[in-house]
């Protein structure tokens, strides 16, 4: 499973999608074994990737219906904005708020979260077993997703925050963050960061 690959190449000419293949490389991960790409939310520099790997691995993609009915409608303007490649794919199937059973002989059990106020159909995705929460960009690091683009809502933002907060969380994983490459580890710096980025909305 591969969560939100990213760009192709950003809006600097930087070629993201070679980046993550060798960052894979160097964790002794091989991005040609990836069977299912999730996609948190359908702005190009979480999804603009995912048609590409998913075509040269027959990968299956998959987001929420609320999200792909806003990436066939007013979503895809966002590419024209960053100037980035608008992909072209058909989810396999659309995720639900519930549960998610990965795997077949070592499953492991995700919970889908629908957090839209980034856009409209934002999921996080929440792994009870590891207290490890995967947040999208609804929240980083002492900070929250923009609410200006289009889809965007400050009072479904706040609404997902406060949802995410209540979950017994260890590690927070952040669509951005303002310490590159940080995770938030230990339940008391998650707790901390949630208190904090609640002033901000």
């Amino acid at each position: 499973m591969l969560v939100d690959p990213g760009h192709i190449h950003d809006e600097v000419g930087e070629a993201c999608l070679d980046s993550l293949t060798e960052a894979m490389n160097k964790d002794g991960l091989n991005i040609e074994d990836v069977g299912l790409i999730i996609v948190t939310h359908s702005h190009p520099d979480h999804f603009e990737a995912a048609p590409a790997i998913a075509e040269r691995n027959k990968s299956l993609v998959t987001l929420s219906k609320e999200e792909d009915d806003f990436y066939h409608g007013i979503g895809n303007r966002l590419y024209e904005v960053f100037d980035a490649k608008l992909p072209h794919t058909s989810p396999f199937f659309h995720l639900k708020e519930g549960d998610l059973s990965l795997g077949t002989s070592n499953k492991v059990n995700i919970q889908v979260l629908l957090t839209p106020g980034h856009s409209p159909g934002s999921i996080s995705l929440y792994w009870k077993e590891e207290k490890v929460l995967i947040s999208g960009d609804v929240v980083f690091w002492n900070s929250v997703g923009r609410t200006d683009l289009p889809g965007g809502s400050p009072s479904q933002l706040r609404s997902s925050i406060d949802k995410l907060s209540q979950l017994d969380v260890e590690y927070l994983i952040p669509g951005h963050s303002t310490e590159p490459g940080k995770i938030i580890a230990g339940k008391q710096k998650v707790t901390q960061n949630f208190q904090m980025v609640k002033m901000f909305v």
